[in-house]
């Protein structure tokens, strides 16, 4: 009996010592969105996609438990995201940072990541630069480049010869024009005048009705998503800039999958690029879209934001799973930055290991309307598409 009790306890503390994998290992995911105020819709898609993939596939990490651990940055408010980034890896010792709708907030977190050797998921911000700012951030969502850029040499390759580029007055609106112009130019095409629109406006007449006036043969056009986005298809559609013969293009942002219902009796035709469409015939998207509809309600549908939190949560499991729930940041950074998804509701992806950043399809995509009702139209496919700035600018 003695000898039989000396080898369980031996047994029991071999458990323990091995990283207690044996009584389930607890894995922490810090997710810090914007989940309050005007950006709340932003931050809540996310977590949408976020949650529907830990319910579908939660029992594959066997006997690791995992806990998500939800913090709220309000907006952008850089000092805000650095103090919660530091209470997840100080307080909660989390093992995974994840989520950022905003380009200042991962700037303010990526020193944080640095010296806690944390990796951290980015599920939205597009700017370029952010990967090159931590060895330990890894980007699931997009860049700005990789949809503009080649936005740009499609629409010279289209034949479109002039252009008048109008984006929202921020940093980020900066960002998708010189990656259109860049593109647009670089393929023979002309901008002939750039406007400046106030980041809160919600009239965009008066610039709509200045395009008109010039009568280029294309409109370029980013504004941030969500209610903006409706505002300025109904100024496009009631100054029938489509019937002056304008055609309207831009980024996916100016014709989000979410907020498509809200436009009502816009004009169809709009020509965007993205790397994802919910209406996309794929059966990885079909299936996807019915288990969020099931999940979330007929009404609603997933956008490009809540695929990046889906995507991104495959990418953290992945890396648990080949750890066997036992946690070392630079062993999951390795995995997270080779880590390739075949099969997502976006299509194929890869992450570049030398970049950090996502490879994958950029999708060119007509508004159409199907069965009654708005839907983004993939009508063609730039495949396997990096981010641009890191090219031109050499960086890593």
């Amino acid at each position: 009996m003695n000898r039989a009790k000396y080898v369980l306890w031996v047994m029991l503390f071999s458990c323990a010592m091995t990283g207690q994998h044996a009584w389930g290992q607890t894995v922490k995911v810090g997710v810090i969105l914007s989940t309050s105020g005007p950006f709340a819709a932003q931050g809540d898609l996310i977590d949408r996609g976020i949650r529907l993939y830990v319910k579908q596939h939660e029992k594959e990490l066997g006997n690791t438990k995992l806990e998500i651990v939800r913090r709220d940055d309000t907006g952008p408010n850089p000092d805000m995201a650095k103090r919660l980034a530091l209470d997840l890896v100080l307080r909660e010792k989390v093992n995974f940072l994840a989520g950022l709708v905003f380009t200042p907030n991962v700037a303010a977190i990526a020193p944080v990541a640095t010296e806690a050797k944390v990796p951290l998921v980015l599920m939205n911000t597009g700017t370029s630069v952010l990967t090159t700012m931590s060895p330990y951030i890894v980007r699931l969502s997009f860049t700005v480049w990789q949809v503009a850029y080649p936005l740009g040499q499609w629409a010279a390759r289209s034949g479109i010869k002039t252009v008048i580029t109008a984006v929202s007055d921020f940093s980020g609106g900066y960002d998708f024009e010189q990656a259109f112009v860049k593109g647009f130019t670089d393929a023979g095409g002309k901008v002939t005048e750039s406007i400046r629109m106030p980041i809160a406006t919600a009239d965009f007449v008066p610039f709509v009705q200045r395009v008109k006036d010039a009568k280029p043969e294309a409109l370029y056009v980013f504004v941030p998503g969500g209610k903006q986005s409706t505002q300025f298809m109904k100024a496009y559609t009631d100054l029938n800039l489509d019937s002056a013969g304008i055609k309207l293009i831009g980024p996916g942002d100016i014709t989000p999958d979410d907020e498509l219902p809200n436009m009502g009796d816009v004009k169809t035709g709009v020509i965007t690029a993205h790397h994802y469409s919910a209406a996309a015939v794929r059966p990885e998207n079909v299936a996807y879209v019915a288990a969020w509809k099931k999940e979330y309600g007929e009404n609603s549908s997933p956008n490009f934001m809540s695929t990046a939190g889906y995507d991104a949560m495959g990418a953290i499991f992945a890396a648990i799973r080949e750890q066997n729930g036992r946690m070392d940041p630079d062993r999951s950074i390795e995995i997270l930055r080779r880590y390739k998804n075949p099969a997502s509701p976006r299509g194929p992806f890869e992450i570049d290991p030398e970049t950090r950043d996502i490879v994958q399809n950029i999708y060119i995509r007509r508004l159409d309307r199907q069965d009654g009702r708005l839907i983004n139209r993939e009508i063609e496919t730039i495949p396997n598409q990096k981010d641009y700035w890191k090219i031109f600018n050499n960086k890593k």
